[in-house]
């Protein structure tokens, strides 16, 4: 047997709460981009007496 319900009372305090968390989480926030989440740089300033390439090093170095 079930009784008959009566309309609940919401207290004040709960209907305060429940507004307060819409106004902070009823909306997403902006949208970033994935292109604004990335930053590209060099990790280190280019040498050039250091990067320039020698094809016959390997022959110097292991073979001479």
């Amino acid at each position: 047997m079930t009784k008959a319900s009566e309309p609940r009372e919401i207290a004040q305090d709960t209907t305060d709460a429940a507004v307060l968390r819409r106004t902070r989480f009823g909306s997403l926030p902006e949208r970033i981009r994935p292109e604004d989440t990335v930053e590209t740089k060099p990790a280190t300033v280019p040498d050039p007496a250091r990067d320039t390439y020698n094809p016959d090093e390997w022959l110097i170095r292991y073979c001479g």
